[in-house]
């Protein structure tokens, strides 16, 4: 069930394009403005089947840890609804899971109300907030939502090389990792810069064009994300190549490097 009322979104601005609008896009999505599709357009091919991987990874790894009966969730930078969402992925193995979803987008904010929809046994919330603050989204579950402090899954997907370095995207990272107690996961993808070098310049590039600043990564890059932690197999790999259980994801070349890492009992390093 919802758990809350999200506040009144702020007037959508048409005139820029915006990162989860151009990713809706990719996935065939209609809540974007002639000004994503542009992007999207001029993007290569290939970013569609990046938006299509990257998304069907997540299916994967919450349906995997929810089986392992993992049923706290907290998805950082959601995007807008695309069903099946990460809640409906893991309340369909934990009916009473229990989801936290985050995003800053004023558009995915519009779309609050759909994430908020749950199983009857389990709860969805929705908090406004920006990963660049991890202690504001921290600091939001202390007054009103206690057991996100408790949360056993961080998800961050396709979020991070939105993140230049100057942004502190590892000290981010750390931050919340560091909230999260024992046995936690965190699950991570990020588009790489060295699996595919012309291409990742000219997804830069283009969405340098519309004003957005991208960070993509080597895999040694993403793999510091998970320093103090414990990799679960099959390690840090593209992201078809990660899944749990049969049957095996098609192969195909992949430019997203995705893993999913666990808190060890000592806590984080």
């Amino acid at each position: 069930m919802p758990t809350g009322t999200p506040p009144t979104p702020p007037r959508t601005d048409t005139t820029r394009a915006q990162p989860a609008r151009v990713y809706d896009w990719l996935l065939g999505g209609k809540d974007n403005y002639p000004v994503d599709e542009a992007v999207g357009r001029r993007l290569p091919p290939q970013a569609k089947d990046a938006a299509r991987q990257n998304r069907a990874f997540m299916h994967r790894a919450t349906a995997w840890l929810a089986d392992q009966g993992v049923d706290q969730f907290l998805d950082i930078g959601t995007g807008i609804p695309t069903e099946p969402n990460l809640h409906q992925i893991a309340q369909r193995v934990v009916p009473a899971a229990r989801i936290v979803y985050v995003d800053n987008a004023p558009i995915v904010l519009r779309h609050a109300e759909a994430l908020l929809v749950s199983s009857p046994e389990g709860t969805t919330e929705y908090v406004q907030a920006d990963v660049r603050d991890p202690g504001g989204i921290l600091r939001a579950a202390r007054p009103r939502r206690p057991r996100l402090l408790t949360s056993r899954r961080l998800s961050l997907i396709a979020l991070l090389h939105f993140l230049p370095d100057d942004q502190d995207p590892q000290g981010i990272v750390r931050e919340l990792v560091d909230a999260l107690p024992p046995g936690s996961a965190l699950v991570l993808s990020h588009a790489a810069s060295d699996l595919h070098s012309d291409l990742a310049r000219q997804v830069t590039e283009e969405y340098a064009r519309a004003g957005i600043r991208l960070g993509f990564r080597t895999r040694d890059e993403v793999a510091r994300f998970f320093d103090g932690l414990d990799l679960v197999d099959p390690g840090l790999v593209t992201a078809p190549e990660w899944f749990r259980t049969e049957p095996a994801p098609a192969e195909e070349d992949s430019g997203i490097h995705a893993g999913v890492a666990r808190v060890p009992s000592g806590g984080t390093a």
